[in-house]
């Protein structure tokens, strides 16, 4: 039963600069997988990657080899006679260390296909229970004070239910101290991206935020400080939370039963695909967990949107709107945010949106058949 797999990589300009401690990023880069049988059902799936290892060793031209090289052949060889089932084609990747964002652009793209041969929504294979999903937004460090503030105005008049904005040294304090005087007892929270460490002064910050009644703070100290991580949670009452430490279903465990954070970011593309993704979630539990974002195309997001539409995630996630990154997003219609902040949650069969190929075409950087 072959089975016909397409990379395609995009480069979509983003509609406001995105900015972390790790720089700014003005244009999103992803590999876009498409897989066709047969019959003519499709699946689609994508590899949201940079090209740049600044949030973590992967880039787009490093998936683009790997899957190339190693896991279109594995998954080649699994499906010539029949259609393999998930377990299968993560024993499949198994020998092939790492690498977790490629293999998720196939993975996902194969859960799509098979909704699609089903007869399925996406959702229903997931497991997902939910009719719309509350909605988070992701707001990179600004200029000034006063440009976050505008922008979180406009967000929280979007009806977006929680807020979250990058943090560095020199922009954590104050920047918060001016959030709850001009928004109150928002839900917010901070991501640091690894911007902290364990000397006096970045810890005594880290306290002085305990006052601010925050969520969480994500990722403060360096992505393999899984052990540090977890002597600052000893000395702040904020919860920490990993993320970029956070690679696989063991971590994810280890970490959560060794009072290392308090909770998980859950990247499916971090952790190596959605399969991984949902069991990290159902093993962890409600208030555990939340769904992050690596600002996906519409095709990365409407698989996020119905992870998130699982019963164990109760932590609004990073699944915005559309118009939150691109003025012309690759899927038909967009994804939207309700008036009231929630976003539906598609019951057709398949993904439930259309694939604007026409649009993909105009973004696409390089294309190959395997």
């Amino acid at each position: 039963m072959p089975i016909q797999v397409e990379q395609i990589e995009v480069k979509i300009p983003l509609v406001h600069p995105f900015r972390t401690s790790f720089g700014v990023q003005e244009k999103k880069s992803a590999i876009i997988v498409k897989m066709t049988d047969e019959e003519g059902n499709v699946g689609w799936g994508e590899s949201s990657l940079e090209e740049t290892p600044g949030y973590c060793y992967e880039t787009s031209s490093t998936a683009w080899m790997i899957q190339t090289e190693f896991l279109v052949p594995a998954f080649k060889r699994i499906s010539e006679s029949s259609m393999p089932s998930i377990e299968d084609l993560h024993s499949a990747f198994a020998p092939i260390r790492g690498h977790e964002f490629a293999k998720t652009g196939l993975e996902s793209a194969y859960w799509s296909l098979l909704a699609s041969q089903k007869g399925k929504p996406l959702g229903e294979m997931y497991g997902s229970t939910k009719n719309k999903i509350p909605t988070g937004v992701s707001i990179g460090i600004q200029n000034k004070i006063e440009e976050l503030l505008n922008r979180i105005s406009f967000f929280l008049n979007q009806g977006y239910k929680r807020i979250k904005i990058k943090i560095e040294p020199g922009w954590d304090y104050e920047v918060l101290k001016a959030i709850r005087a001009e928004f109150g007892d928002i839900k917010l929270m901070v991501d640091a991206n690894s911007a902290y460490t364990l000397s006096k002064k970045d810890v005594d910050t880290l306290k002085k935020l305990d006052r601010f009644d925050l969520m969480m703070i994500e990722q403060p100290l360096d992505y393999q400080d899984i052990l540090m991580h977890g002597k600052l949670q000893r000395q702040i009452s904020t919860p920490v939370c990993l993320d970029e430490s956070i690679h696989t279903y063991n971590s994810a465990v280890m970490a959560i039963e060794g009072d290392y954070c308090r909770i998980i970011n859950i990247k499916p593309g971090r952790v190596g695909g959605y399969y991984e993704a949902k069991r990290i979630a159902e093993t962890l539990g409600k208030d555990k967990v939340w769904l992050g974002g690596m600002l996906e195309t519409g095709i990365g997001r409407i698989h996020n949107l119905f992870i998130q539409a699982k019963d164990e995630f109760t932590i609004p996630g990073d699944t915005s709107g559309s118009d939150r990154y691109f003025a012309k997003d690759i899927i038909s219609p967009h994804v939207t945010v309700d008036d009231d902040g929630y976003i539906e949650v598609p019951k057709e069969v398949g993904m439930g949106f259309e694939i604007r190929e026409d649009l993909l075409k105009s973004y696409t950087v390089r294309h190959q058949i395997l």
